[in-house]
């Protein structure tokens, strides 16, 4: 599934991931909130599944997210 992917789209993904944040996401790698779901949408459009639940001011990982999470971090 992680087949020539952009190295700051996957830091990106694993740190909303692991924070359920954007912002906090944004906040530990030291970018806009804007850049991290710029990277995510990147990941999105790649694989053509959606990886977060958007959920007022958090978000959560889908079915598809929650399986790609566990690839990176293996």
């Amino acid at each position: 599934m992680h087949h020539r992917l952009p190295l700051k789209a996957v830091q990106a993904f694993e740190a909303a991931a692991r924070l359920s944040s954007f912002a906090l996401a944004a906040e530990e790698l030291f970018v806009t909130p804007s850049a991290i779901s710029q990277q995510i949408k990147l990941l999105e459009e790649k694989f053509e599944v959606r990886l977060f639940h958007r959920v007022h001011r958090a978000v959560v990982l889908t079915d598809a997210g929650r399986r790609f999470a566990e690839e990176i971090s293996a």
